[in-house]
């Protein structure tokens, strides 16, 4: 079996990227040390906030973090500090998704299915 245990991302500082992945997100705080935080999404995937300078870019990995509403999230991420690529929008693959920059640069998407 293979799942995907951990996605680690490098933050230039923590007090800027938590109102984005644990604020905005909603994802829960599994522990802190200093220079780490270990958050998870709600089936259990763990995302790890290492403390380092980033070297962000567009075309590397992006996360998408499957959300309930990804308009208001949205609108949560910019207000923690997120900037936005793309505007949520309906996508022909069957998502409404948004593409946004955390406060170090990285490149995230949020998703949902789209119903009906």
């Amino acid at each position: 079996m293979t799942a995907i245990s951990r996605v680690t991302i490098s933050v230039e500082a923590l007090d800027r990227a938590l109102p984005v992945y644990e604020g905005a997100l909603g994802l829960a705080r599994r522990y802190a040390v200093p220079g780490l935080v270990m958050l998870a999404t709600d089936d259990g995937v763990e995302v790890l906030l290492h403390e380092r300078t980033p070297t962000p870019g567009d075309f590397g990995v992006a996360p998408s973090f499957r959300v309930d509403d990804v308009d208001q999230v949205t609108e949560a991420a910019l207000l923690a500090g997120a900037s936005v690529v793309d505007s949520p929008a309906d996508q022909p693959w069957g998502e409404r998704q948004s593409v946004l920059h955390d406060p170090d640069g990285h490149v995230f998407c949020l998703v949902a299915p789209l119903v009906g």
